[in-house]
């Protein structure tokens, strides 16, 4: 049974701008999913900044029990040797996610902008919003065009 009131296709920010080739939306769906997967690597960045720290500080409580249990040297030797350690010359954590921050994310979420807006005047996800239109069952309840 269909629906007559269902929308025949994607909301307009989700539609190919005339003029726009098959050769643009298949490059820009790469560049998408190319920055998709910086996000995941920044992500896992974030995951490596908040659990290295996470273990510096741990180490606080190693350090006192091991003077509670009468083992100064080895205190010694990690308070000396690991606690607030670089983890590369020179840099903490923050440092490498603000470099990587700085130095590659940024210009690549600005560079995917400028070619997007240059190629689709800025829409989002044109290749999977034209994967949805062919996969989808027009008239299926679940499988609308828009929300």
């Amino acid at each position: 049974m269909s629906d007559t009131s269902e929308p025949t296709g994607p909301d307009d920010e989700h539609v190919r701008p005339h003029g726009v080739d098959d050769a643009a939306v298949e490059a820009l769906g790469a560049l998408s999913e190319a920055l998709e997967t910086v996000e995941r690597a920044r992500g896992r960045l974030y995951d490596f900044h908040q659990l290295t720290g996470g273990a510096d500080l741990t180490l606080d409580r190693a350090v006192e029990l091991l003077r509670m249990g009468g083992y100064t040297e080895q205190a010694d030797l990690v308070e000396r040797e690991i606690l607030g350690r670089n983890v590369l010359p020179g840099r903490w954590t923050f440092q490498v996610v603000e470099a990587y921050d700085d130095t590659y994310y940024r210009p690549f979420v600005e560079v995917e902008r400028q070619v997007r807006e240059e190629l689709a005047g800025g829409r989002r996800h044109l290749y999977e919003a034209g994967m949805k239109e062919a996969r989808r069952t027009h008239g299926h309840p679940h499988h609308t065009a828009r929300p």
